[in-house]
C-alpha cells in the first residue's frame, strides 16, 4: 500500500509518495509459482502450513520470495508468514543471496534409543558416503525407537538404518514413504467385513444413547492415553454440556522420545481409531474433526487419506462429521494439546496460558474435544466388551491394559499390549525376550524424555498412572526406554535434556534459558548440584506448560537415584 508523508514546508503543507510499496517487494514469477502449486485450494488462514509444505517439498526449502508470494496471494503479512514458517525445523528458510540447502536432506536420529544403537557413528561417516549434493543432518525422535537406529532419507524412514542401506536408499532416489512401503493395515473393505462401524451405525440409529456409552467409558476407567491421564468420560460430559458448535482436535504428534505406539496402532488398523473417533463425535455433537498428525509419518498420512476418503465414500448419509487431516512440521512442543491447536489454526505452535481451558475455548475459539489417537483407537472394544471387561484387566490392583513403547536394551523391542500395572522386570522378562545378550539391567525410563529415570532396584515398581508420581517420575504415554550396565544415567539425561533445549518453544524465559542452563551445566564432568537444584524449582514452578515443568525430570532423578556417577 503507498503511503503519503505530510512535509512542512513555508507554511504549506504538501504530499509525497513512496517510490515503491514498503517492505519486501514480490516477484511475479514466484508468485505465478506459488499459484500453480496451490491451485483451486482454499487461502484460508488456517491453511498457512498446509501451503508452506507444497513450497518446501516441491522447491525443497522456502525462498524469501517465494514467502513473500503466498503472503500476498493469502492476503498476510510477510512477517506473519515468516515467523510461521521459522519455528517448525522442517521448513529450511533460505533468505536473498544465501545459497540454498541440497535437494535432498538425511535426517539421522539422535534420541536415546538411536543414540544407544549407534546414531553417533552414522552422523559421523555418512556425510563423506554420500557426498556434498546431500545434507545430512542429527533429528529428535522420529518415533521409530523400536528399529533403532532410524535415518529418514528424505521423506522415507531407513531402519533399522546401516550406513550401506542409507547409501543405497540415496543412490536409488527412494526418497517418498509411501503406503505400499509400510505392514500391511486394515482397509476399509476388510474393517467393514469384520464388522466395524456397526457401533457407529447402532449410534447414529438411537439403539444406544450417548448416556450409556459415556458411563461405559467412565465404568471401564479408560484415561487420556497421550500422557496426562484424563478420564476420557469426564471429558467427553465437559465439552458435551459447552454450547454448539463444538469441535474434535486428534492428537497424533507424537514427538515423545521412545514413543512409538500411535504409528504402529495407526500403521495396523487404522479404522478402529476412525470409529472410535466417530462415536465420540456423535455423542458429544462434534460438528468437525481435525487430526493432527506428525510430518515425520509421511506414509501414515497417504494411507490415512486414502482410509477416510473411503470413509467418507462408503458411508455417506451416515452422519460423519467433517474430518481436516493437518500435517505437523517438526515440533515436539505441538504434542502439547493447546500447542497443537495453534498449529492447526496456521500459527506458531505456543502453549496457551490457562484458564480458559480447551474443552470452553479451545479451535478457533469453540468448545474443543481434544484426544490423542490411542484413547480413541479403544473405545469400539471397551464399549463392544463393555466397561467390566476392560477394567478387569490390569495387575498389582491396577485396571486395564496399556499399549507400551518398548526401546532400548531389550531383545525384542516394540509395543507390548500389557496389563495397566505391570512391573518393568515383569514387562521386559514377559513381553520382551529379556535383556540382550550380555546386558544386565540398569536402569529405564517409564515415560520417555519427560517420565524421569529409575534405577534397575525400583524395577517392580507398578507401571500405571499415579503409581510412580512418589518416586518423581510418571508413565506418560508408557514409552519404556531400558538401560543396561552399558550405558549411564547421566549420559541419558545429557541426551534428554539436549532435546528439551531443541524443542523448547522459546515463548518463557524459565524453559526457554533453563533447559539451556541446564543442559549446558550436566554436559560438565562435575555439575554444580545446587544451582541445578534452583533450576528445577524455577522450570517447575514458572514454565507455561509441561515441557519446561517436567524437563527437569532427568537430572533430578541422576542425583537422586545414580549419585555414585557424579563422583
Amino acid at each position: 500500500m503507498n503511503k503519503t508523508i505530510p512535509i512542512v514546508a513555508d507554511g504549506a503543507m504538501r504530499q509525497r509518495k513512496r517510490e515503491a510499496p514498503k517492505g519486501r517487494r514480490v516477484d511475479p514469477t514466484a508468485v505465478q509459482q506459488v499459484q500453480a502449486l496451490l491451485g483451486d485450494a482454499s487461502r484460508q488462514r488456517d491453511l498457512l502450513i498446509e501451503h508452506l509444505h507444497k513450497i518446501q517439498d516441491a522447491f525443497g526449502h522456502l525462498s524469501s520470495a517465494h514467502l513473500a508470494a503466498l503472503a500476498q496471494d493469502m492476503r498476510l503479512a510477510q512477517t506473519e508468514v515468516y515467523e510461521v514458517a521459522s519455528f517448525y525445523h522442517h521448513f529450511d528458510i533460505v533468505k536473498e543471496g544465501d545459497t540454498a540447502p541440497p535437494q535432498l536432506t538425511v535426517r539421522v536420529c539422535d534420541g536415546l534409543s538411536c543414540e544407544m544403537a549407534g546414531a553417533r557413528d552414522l552422523l559421523a561417516r555418512l556425510p563423506a558416503l554420500l557426498g556434498q549434493g546431500v545434507r545430512v543432518v542429527a533429528a529428535p525422535c522420529v518415533g521409530r525407537c523400536e528399529q533403532a537406529p532410524a535415518v529418514v532419507v528424505g521423506q522415507n524412514p531407513v531402519a533399522p538404518a546401516r550406513a550401506e542401506a542409507v547409501v543405497a536408499a540415496v543412490a536409488a532416489g527412494r526418497t517418498r514413504h509411501a503406503p505400499q512401503d509400510m505392514p500391511g493395515h486394515v482397509d476399509f473393505a476388510a474393517y467393514r467385513a469384520g464388522g466395524g462401524y456397526r457401533l457407529y451405525e447402532q449410534c447414529r440409529s438411537g439403539a444406544r444413547e450417548a448416556e450409556s456409552v459415556i458411563a461405559e467409558l467412565e465404568h471401564a476407567g479408560l484415561r487420556g492415553l497421550g500422557g496426562a491421564g484424563f478420564p476420557a468420560g469426564r471429558k467427553w460430559r465437559i465439552v458435551r454440556a459447552e454450547p454448539g458448535p463444538r469441535l474434535m482436535a486428534v492428537n497424533i504428534d507424537e514427538g515423545e522420545p521412545g514413543t512409538f505406539k500411535d504409528r504402529v496402532l495407526l500403521e495396523r488398523d487404522p479404522h478402529r481409531f476412525l470409529e472410535g473417533m466417530l462415536i465420540a463425535a456423535w455423542a458429544v455433537g462434534i460438528a468437525d474433526v481435525y487430526v493432527y498428525l506428525r510430518d515425520e509419518y509421511h506414509g501414515c498420512r497417504e494411507m490415512l487419506a486414502a482410509e477416510i476418503a473411503a470413509l467418507q465414500s462408503q458411508l455417506k448419509g451416515h452422519g460423519l462429521p467433517a474430518i481436516h487431516l493437518r500435517r505437523g512440521a517438526g515440533a515436539y512442543i505441538c504434542g502439547e494439546e493447546s500447542a497443537m491447536i495453534e498449529s492447526i489454526e496456521g500459527k506458531r505452535g505456543m502453549p496457551r496460558l490457562r484458564p480458559p481451558y480447551v474443552a470452553q475455548v479451545g479451535l478457533f475459539g469453540r468448545p474443543t474435544l481434544e484426544h490423542n489417537f490411542e484413547t480413541l483407537y479403544w473405545v469400539r472394544e471397551l464399549v463392544d466388551k463393555g466397561g467390566a471387561w476392560f477394567a478387569g484387566q490390569g495387575r498389582n490392583g491396577r485396571k486395564g491394559l496399556r499399549s507400551f513403547s518398548v526401546s532400548g536394551r531389550v531383545r525384542q523391542p516394540g509395543v507390548k499390549l500389557a496389563p495397566a500395572g505391570i512391573t518393568l522386570r515383569q514387562l521386559v522378562d514377559e513381553y520382551c525376550g529379556g535383556m540382550q545378550e550380555g546386558h544386565a539391567l540398569y536402569g529405564y525410563l517409564p515415560g520417555g524424555a519427560s517420565g524421569g529415570i529409575l534405577p534397575a532396584a525400583l524395577s517392580d515398581v507398578p507401571l500405571d498412572f499415579d503409581t510412580l508420581q512418589p518416586h518423581g517420575c510418571f508413565i506418560g504415554s508408557a514409552a519404556v526406554i531400558v538401560l543396561s550396565d552399558h550405558d549411564t544415567a547421566a549420559d541419558a539425561a545429557r541426551n534428554m535434556m539436549r532435546f528439551f533445549k531443541h524443542e523448547s518453544c522459546g515463548q518463557c524465559t524459565p524453559c526457554r534459558n533453563g533447559t539451556a542452563k541446564a543442559s549446558a551445566l550436566i554436559e560438565q564432568p562435575k555439575w554444580d548440584l545446587p544451582l541445578l537444584a534452583d533450576l528445577s524449582q524455577v522450570m517447575r514452578e514458572a514454565s507455561i506448560c509441561g515441557l519446561g515443568q517436567a524437563a527437569p525430570n532427568p537430572f533430578d532423578c541422576v542425583v537422586k537415584y545414580f549419585p555414585e556417577e557424579l563422583k
